[in-house]
């Protein structure tokens, strides 16, 4: 019995290295990873990389680099600047939820307290999902301190 203990060991290892999934990384290394760039950028500029690789849990509506170019000229170049800053703040909290929500809970609210302050209107309409005047384009990306939901526009306080 003895000569099986170390095969059963090595097995046991196996096992248990094969089953432990590495933890997701976090909301700022996945939208990296990701390649929402100008959301990076913004994050960066805004200060705010330290508060989104926090605990959390945050949710995230994270607009694509084809929503920010969606913005009126010069717009977004105007947010970077340094004197800009709170406005760019701002407007990224709003894209901001506290807690992690999933898609499934989600489509069972008519608006979400923001970070920013504000709460966005959600609705649900032929199976998509509208947060404000973006529609959600995919959903569901778990992050270690939270989940990203992809929408097509930027949106705005009011």
């Amino acid at each position: 019995m003895t000569h099986r203990l170390p095969a059963l060991l090595a097995c046991a290892a196996a096992l248990a290295f094969t089953s432990t999934a590495a933890p997701a990384a976090d909301i700022v290394d996945t939208a990296v990873a990701a390649k929402f760039n100008t959301l990076v950028t913004a994050v960066k500029a805004a200060g705010l990389v330290d508060t989104l690789k926090g605990p959390g849990p945050f949710t995230v509506f994270a607009p694509t680099d084809d929503a920010f170019a969606k913005l009126p000229a010069g717009t977004l170049e105007n947010l970077l600047k340094p004197e800009n800053k709170e406005q760019l703040q701002n407007i990224l909290k709003y894209h901001v939820v506290p807690g992690r929500v999933m898609a499934e809970d989600v489509v069972k609210l008519t608006s979400a307290k923001t970070a920013e302050g504000q709460s966005i209107a959600i609705k649900t309409m032929n199976g998509k999902v509208m947060v404000d005047n973006a529609h959600v384009t995919k959903t569901d990306i778990v992050t270690s301190n939270g989940v990203i939901h992809v929408i097509d526009t930027v949106i705005l306080p009011k």
